[in-house]
């Protein structure tokens, strides 16, 4: 467990953190107008390994052999300058912080962090976070890795077991409501896919590009076929023998030797992917959040539940499922293109192709 201090009075900024991975959505924007809820649970923290938030270079100022040796394959609109490492918390885990006014950047609906760090150190007025709540964004704060730093108050429990993970058993559903801001009549709310699914199926549909070396790749029935083979359909070329994506992971039946590609979990603590033994340690891993990948992996069915209050004893009240979303599924552009141009497979003709024409898939819907 650690505390985050001030760098330069030592001031307390944070109750006690877990360390966990980043997650997938960690930066998206989605949609228009959108109150998008806390990024990170409370008592938890993530650290970004790459710079984040201003200045900001474009790509015609970027010299492209810095941006390769920055993991950076392909063009993007602009590149960070900012300091690597920067740590993330639910806002109500901050201590000892004021806003500066100065530097509230954003203000459509709240602070996006665009003129830098927007909140003090209480004690000395060190410039130590950003504070994010604008519409489309998710909430959170954002510690400056060059203003904090992390002091140790406990120790951390060993990261949980596969078999322990599953056995907590906590998905993440396909479909949620989402709310707006604005509304003369308060927020206006309405059923539809996941904004957490849409990351991660952007993250992990630019891995199914680069594992598909050119040919078309199927996945299977279900769920898992119609958040991603409308896309891939699209983007892959038919004719050439496919290659075949299954899901594998803790608790499902040993893939397959002749699966090319594995959809697997990422552990949510410490971010790596599991990987199976046998003939399939040698197919492509796309990582998957693990409760993105559980939901499809184990399905939740729609069942009656014990009512509460005063009904009578072994009475089950049978609620509706969950409304559809009425659009078919799009993947989140923005985490698609993040992830693919990070990949070095993006150097093949084809896959900067799909790059160079996004906004034109974007208008045909498939993100």
């Amino acid at each position: 467990m650690f505390v985050f201090v001030c760098m330069g009075c030592g001031a307390r900024l944070t109750t006690p953190l877990s360390q966990v991975a980043l997650p997938v959505h960690a930066h998206q924007k989605y949609g228009n107008g959108i109150q998008l809820p806390v990024l990170m649970e409370s008592g938890t923290f993530a650290v970004d390994p790459e710079p984040w938030g201003p200045p900001w270079r474009t790509w015609e100022e970027t010299d492209q052999n810095e941006a390769a040796a920055r993991g950076i394959h392909a063009p993007v609109y602009a590149l960070s300058d900012g300091p690597p490492g920067a740590i993330v918390i639910a806002p109500g885990d901050t201590r000892g912080t004021v806003l500066i006014p100065e530097r509230g950047g954003g203000y459509c609906c709240g602070l996006d962090g665009a003129d830098g760090p927007n909140m003090a150190c209480e004690a000395c007025g060190l410039p130590v976070a950003s504070r994010i709540d604008d519409c489309s964004l998710w909430q959170a704060v954002w510690l400056a890795p060059n203003a904090v730093r992390r002091r140790t108050v406990d120790d951390d429990p060993a990261p949980l077991s596969w078999a322990e993970l599953m056995a907590e058993g906590k998905g993440t559903p396909p479909f949620e409501p989402i709310a707006t801001w604005g509304s003369r009549l308060g927020p206006d709310h309405w059923w539809s896919w996941s904004p957490q699914w849409e990351a991660a199926v952007g993250r992990a549909l630019a891995h199914l590009l680069a594992a598909s070396e050119g040919r078309p790749v199927t996945v299977p029935s279900g769920l898992i076929a119609e958040v991603f083979q409308r896309a891939l359909d699209a983007l892959l070329p038919a004719g050439p023998p496919a290659r075949r994506a299954v899901l594998a992971g803790p608790g499902r039946p040993a893939p397959h030797a002749d699966a090319d590609i594995l959809l697997v979990p990422a552990h949510p603590q410490t971010g790596e992917t599991w990987t199976p033994v046998g003939p399939a340690a040698s197919a492509y891993p796309v990582p998957l959040p693990f409760g993105v990948w559980l939901w499809l992996a184990f399905p939740e069915p729609h069942l009656p539940v014990p009512a509460s209050g005063g009904m009578p004893d072994g009475v089950l009240r049978d609620n509706p499922p969950a409304p559809r979303p009425p659009h078919l599924f799009r993947a989140d552009s923005g985490t698609f293109q993040h992830t693919l141009v990070r990949l070095p497979a993006v150097h093949s003709p084809w896959l900067r192709e799909i790059l160079e024409n996004l906004t034109q898939y974007m208008r045909a819907r498939l993100f």
